[in-house]
């Protein structure tokens, strides 16, 4: 890609330099906050060469693809002269195709903003699980060929090296927490250490020397009962490192600036503490009980092959609203619960979906725009990168998306069926999708979310060749 050549074309389609109030990017996209977005011509900025798509909203949003965005970046702030963002906007909310989806971002502020909030806290968390995602691949892979290697120190140091992500999660949440929300990060870290104290389980059982027993006394909690570590998991943790910058930035009002350094970050954490330990934690525990019995007890164990079927189909939507971020936390728990997501695997197959769809249109389509287009989307589709896709092909042609909505349906039910079938399975860690996340499948159970995914790539392309794509709608792309 023409990095440079781009930069300058995208500046003249935008009203120019002037035009430019600030920009940033994502992990596929250059995002332009513009003075007067009237002045944009959006039907020469779709026809620039790299342009997989346009989004518009609140943001000027140009789709390029992962590493390509970071690299325009570069270019766009030499060639307009306006500096960027200082922190690179992670976000993938307020998103909406002005063509057919018709989504306006803007009329849910207050939704977007909060999951805005919980995807500034994860997505930069992705990196590591990413890094030890794949160390457990490795290791899984390593172990169905030699089933003697767990007897070794160094594999099982090596495997220990891929769980160190949720070890360490409470601590990084409660940092990035605070971080958002404008407070000290070492004082978030001390939030999320608070709901993992092994204090909290009280004093455990024990004989002592002069041999009468010591009955094990838990901490009660008025209108709740006995407290457990981790009672509340990464939700708890969340609240409360929030809840130390609320504290933290209302003891700083009014305590002397000599006395800064001791009182506030004691009071923060003394005050905090005792707001998670008599209130967030209970609240949050019975909050986790309940979206655990809606999406896993209910969704997938009573609702089997019909629960996966919905859960997939309906998750590009909530892609495409920017409110999926809000799950990120629950795969969070439920792997550090007990060493994975059954969720995760079932709503993966809507990327799976939009493949399908992508290599029925590439077959069909006589437009050989499109095709360059789907071509350089499709690859990344395979590893589980779908925005490129979604807002650059099948959101802007409408019914392919329909197409891979329910195409992806299918693998959601194959998947949810053997997760009940082989007695349980999930991801054993966040950030690896599509083919990639074959390698950290838990319980030896890879080949039924290999089959999911075969089964979506299959739907998909079946039911957009019959009933998604026709020709005239390549008129969309502008």
């Amino acid at each position: 890609m023409e990095y440079q050549t781009l930069s300058r074309d995208i500046i003249a389609d935008v009203g120019g330099a002037g035009n430019i109030r600030s920009f940033t990017n994502c992990m596929t996209r250059l995002r332009l906050d513009l003075v007067d977005p009237s002045l944009v011509d959006l039907d020469s900025v779709k026809k620039r060469e790299g342009v997989m798509g346009v989004v518009t909203g609140d943001q000027l949003q140009i789709v390029v693809g992962p590493g390509h965005a970071q690299r325009l970046r570069d270019s766009f702030a030499h060639a307009s002269g306006v500096t960027p963002s200082t922190e690179v906007d992670l976000d993938v909310n307020d998103l909406a195709d002005e063509q057919k989806a018709k989504v306006k971002a803007h009329h849910t502020t207050s939704v977007h903003a909060a999951f805005r909030h919980i995807g500034s806290i994860f997505i930069p968390i992705i990196p590591a699980f990413i890094a030890c995602g794949l160390v457990l691949a490795i290791a899984n892979t390593w172990k169905l060929i030699d089933p003697k290697v767990v007897t070794s120190p160094w594999f099982l140091a090596f495997a220990a090296l891929g769980g160190i992500i949720t070890l360490a999660l409470n601590l990084i949440v409660g940092h990035n927490t605070a971080k958002e929300f404008g407070g000290t990060p070492v004082l978030g870290m001390l939030a999320g250490a608070v709901p993992y104290m092994v204090a909290l389980g009280g004093i455990p059982a024990s004989t002592p020397a002069n041999g009468t027993p010591i009955a094990a006394q838990p901490l009660v909690v008025p209108f709740f009962g006995a407290l457990t570590p981790q009672l509340g998991g990464i939700v708890g943790v969340l609240i409360t490192a929030w809840i130390f910058t609320v504290i933290e930035k209302r003891v700083r009002k009014v305590v002397p600036a000599a006395l800064d350094l001791f009182l506030v970050p004691f009071v923060t954490l003394i005050l905090g503490a005792a707001a998670s330990i008599l209130v967030i934690m209970p609240i949050s525990a019975l909050l986790m009980r309940g979206i655990n019995w809606l999406l896993i007890d209910f969704a997938l164990v009573q609702g089997g092959i019909v629960g996966g079927f919905l859960l997939s189909t309906l998750f590009l939507p909530l892609v495409m609203l920017g409110i999926h971020q809000g799950l990120t936390p629950i795969h969070a728990q439920l792997i550090a619960d007990h060493g994975f997501t059954e969720l995760l695997p079932v709503l993966a197959m809507a990327g799976a979906g939009e493949v399908g769809m992508a290599i029925a249109i590439l077959v069909k389509t006589k437009s050989q725009r499109l095709k360059k287009i789907v071509r350089s989307a499709l690859p990344i589709a395979f590893m589980g990168i779908g925005e490129p896709m979604i807002y650059g092909v099948s959101l802007p042609l409408l019914y392919p998306f329909f197409t891979a909505c329910l195409g992806a349906g299918f693998g959601g039910a194959f998947v949810a069926f053997g997760i009940q079938a082989s007695g349980g399975f999930g991801a054993g860690a966040l950030g690896l999708s599509g083919i990639l996340m074959t390698g950290v499948i838990t319980n030896g159970q890879w080949l039924w979310y290999l089959g999911g995914l075969l089964v979506s790539y299959g739907m998909g392309f079946v039911l957009t060749y019959l009933f998604g794509f026709k020709e005239w709608m390549v008129e969309r792309l502008g």
